[in-house]
C-alpha cells in the first residue's frame, strides 16, 4: 500500500463521508453496488490525492479535473438511455467537490 488509507488521510475520509451521505439520501444513488465504479472511484482519490500531496498538481488544478468530469456528465445527451445515471454521476462529483473544498 502506498501509505494513502482511508483512517490516515482526512480529505480521503470527507470524500468517502460526502459519498455515504449522499447514497443514503438520493434516491438515484441508494446504494452503491457496482464494484468496478467504487474501486476506479478510490483509485482516482488516491491519485488525486497523491498528485496534490507531492504538489505534482495544486487543488485548483484538481477541482478543475472533477468540474471537467461533471461537465461531461452533465451535457450527455438525452436520448441515449444513461440519462439518468449521467445526471447523478454528475451531482456525485459536484458533491465531491463541495465536500473536499469544505475539508481543507
Amino acid at each position: 500500500m502506498n501509505g494513502l488509507s482511508l483512517n490516515a488521510h482526512p480529505i480521503l475520509r470527507q470524500i468517502h463521508a460526502t459519498i455515504c451521505r449522499q447514497t443514503e439520501s438520493n434516491a438515484h444513488m441508494s446504494m452503491i453496488t457496482d464494484v468496478s465504479g467504487t474501486a476506479a472511484l478510490a483509485i482516482c482519490e488516491s491519485l488525486l490525492l497523491a498528485l496534490n500531496d507531492r504538489k505534482i498538481l495544486p487543488e485548483s488544478e484538481i477541482i478543475g479535473i472533477l468540474t471537467d468530469a461533471a461537465a461531461a456528465h452533465e451535457s450527455a445527451p438525452r436520448d441515449d438511455g444513461l440519462y439518468d445515471l449521467h445526471q447523478a454521476v454528475a451531482l456525485l462529483i459536484n458533491r465531491i467537490i463541495d465536500g473536499g473544498i469544505s475539508a481543507r
